[in-house]
């Protein structure tokens, strides 16, 4: 069974999800505080499979709240829900480290369909940490599946969209891709928003996979247009 964390301070909105999910089969726990939530998923560890974050929430916003869940090595998948729908909004919410975004007011059959969405990917990824190829970068291997980049015996955790926004690259080497791509294949955005958010991720996976993350070789950028990775892959086959 499933378990799903609500962090909601609409009272009657968090019993309203917290029905629907338990008719679904789902255990559900409702917070109406992040602070709370941080000291069950970062000091307690406590075991959930999706966190529902609703940004504006009374103390520390949803925003705050999944930068310091990423930042304390929390990666459980995060659907942050909010009123505030625009575009720069919802980068806001991937650039903290959200894995999907649904704006205010929706319907139940969408938060289900994302819910089922995100524990399908988490399934898959677990499913094939065993057997997936890997990729290597700069002499840092890439492991998409367990979602995370080895570099001798460090290992950096991605967060999906982090993980998307690589393969994505990966998948256009060597070729120049622009802001609006990105933002309509990774993100799902078909706005043409120029944002920081999409600059911040480039920033951080330079860090993972540069030598130098100030004068990049690998993850360029092409000015006034988008980046490009340049360095040929190696598919590389996984140890026993």
């Amino acid at each position: 069974m499933s378990r799903i964390l609500i962090v909601e301070d609409e009272k009657h909105l968090a019993e309203g999800v917290r029905f629907n999910l338990e008719l679904e089969g789902f255990q559900v726990s409702v917070s109406d505080n992040a602070e709370a939530v941080l000291k069950m998923l970062i000091d307690n560890k406590e075991p959930f499979d999706v966190l529902l974050l609703d940004v504006m929430l009374p103390g520390m916003d949803g925003f705050t709240a999944a930068r310091q869940l990423r930042a304390g090595g929390c990666y459980i998948p995060i659907l942050m829900l909010t009123a505030r729908g625009r575009a720069d909004d919802v980068l806001e919410g991937f650039d903290a480290g959200a894995d999907d975004y649904l704006p205010k007011p929706f319907e139940l059959k969408i938060l289900m369909a994302r819910i089922h969405g995100l524990l399908r990917r988490s399934r898959w990824a677990e499913a094939a940490t065993q057997t997936s190829d890997r990729f290597e970068v700069n002499g840092k291997t890439i492991d998409f599946e367990g979602q995370q980049i080895i570099a001798g015996d460090k290992k950096a955790s991605l967060t999906l969209m982090e993980s998307n926004l690589l393969q994505f690259l990966l998948r256009n080497e060597g070729k120049t891709v622009s802001r609006k791509q990105i933002l309509e294949s990774v993100w799902g955005v078909r706005e043409d928003t120029d944002t920081r958010a999409i600059d911040n991720f480039i920033v951080r996976l330079r860090r993972y996979l540069e030598d130098d993350p100030q004068q990049p070789q690998h993850l360029q950028t092409v000015r006034g247009v988008g980046y490009k990775l340049v360095q040929k892959l190696r598919k590389e086959t996984p140890s026993e």
